[in-house]
C-alpha cells in the first residue's frame, strides 16, 4: 500500500479521532475538519493548514476510497466528511484509535497509547492491537527505538510518511513541513518522557481535559453550522414574501 502525505495522514485520523470521541458532531464540515487537523491539543507536530490544503486532501483520499463526502440533508446545508478505513481495510475501532492516536500524535509507548486511546475504545490490551496492525501484509505500525530516558520502546505508524516528531529515531528525525502544512515549533511535553510513579494516571487527567476541550470546540463549531442553517432560510423566507 502506498503511504499517505503527511497532510492525508493528519486529516484521515481526526476524522478517525472525532468519530470515536465526539460522534454526535460526526461527520465533519471542511470548517471543523481544519480545526481538528490543526488544533493545538494531542497533536505533534502542531500544524496551520490552509483550508485548501485540506481540502485537497480530501480529495486525494476520497480517490484512495479512504474517505467520503456527505452530502447536505436533515437541514444541514454543508458537504460533510467521513473516513471508511473500516471499510477499505478492515478495521475496527481498537484498531483505528490506536492508528489514529499514533498518526496524530507519532511514536509513543505502549503506556502512553494506553493512556491516549482509552476515551475512544475499549481496549482490552494495547500489545495485541499493535501485534495485529504490524503483522498486516502491509504494516501499519513498526517498533522505533526508545526515546531518552525512556525504558520502553515506542511504536510508530507506516500509514502515513513521518512529519516531524522528535529526534528518538532515524526516522522521525529533523526538518519541517514542507508544503504539506507550517509545522508550529513543538513545546516542551513533560508527560511525553514521564516515567514517574502513577504518570499513566496523571497522562489520563490531560487526557479528559483534551477531550473536554475538543468537545467544547465542536459544539461551537455545530452552532456555527446551525447558524449559517439558519440565516440562510430566513434569506429564503424573505425572498417568499416577496423581500
Amino acid at each position: 500500500m502506498e503511504r499517505l502525505t503527511p497532510t492525508e495522514g493528519r486529516v484521515v485520523a481526526s476524522l478517525v479521532e472525532k468519530q470515536l470521541t465526539i460522534p454526535q458532531h460526526y461527520p465533519l464540515t471542511l470548517n471543523a475538519l481544519v480545526a481538528a487537523c490543526n488544533q493545538s491539543t494531542s497533536r505533534d507536530p502542531v500544524t496551520a493548514y490552509a483550508e485548501s490544503e485540506v481540502l485537497d486532501a480530501t480529495e486525494s483520499l476520497r480517490v484512495k476510497r479512504m474517505v467520503r463526502a456527505v452530502l447536505p440533508s436533515h437541514g444541514r446545508s454543508v458537504v460533510r466528511y467521513r473516513h471508511v478505513l473500516d471499510e477499505t481495510l478492515g478495521l475496527d475501532a481498537p484498531q483505528l484509535a490506536v492508528l489514529a492516536v499514533l498518526e496524530l500524535r507519532g511514536p509513543q509507548t505502549v503506556a502512553e497509547l494506553r493512556a491516549r486511546t482509552e476515551r475512544m475504545a475499549a481496549i482490552d490490551s494495547v500489545d495485541h492491537e499493535l501485534d495485529l496492525l504490524a503483522g498486516r501484509e502491509d504494516p501499519l505500525v513498526v517498533v522505533v527505538g526508545r526515546r531518552p530516558g525512556q525504558k520502553e520502546v515506542r511504536w510508530a505508524s507506516l500509514f502515513a510518511e513521518p512529519g516531524v516528531h522528535d529526534a528518538g529515531g532515524p526516522a522521525w528525525s529533523g526538518g519541517t513541513g514542507g508544503a504539506h502544512g507550517t509545522t508550529v515549533p513543538e513545546r516542551p511535553s513533560r508527560s511525553a518522557g514521564w516515567a514517574a510513579p502513577g504518570g499513566e494516571a496523571v497522562l489520563a487527567d490531560v487526557a479528559d481535559l483534551r477531550h473536554d476541550v475538543d468537545v467544547v470546540r465542536a459544539e461551537l463549531g455545530s452552532l456555527r453550522e446551525a447558524l449559517e442553517t439558519l440565516r440562510s432560510e430566513l434569506g429564503d423566507l424573505r425572498d417568499s414574501l416577496g423581500g
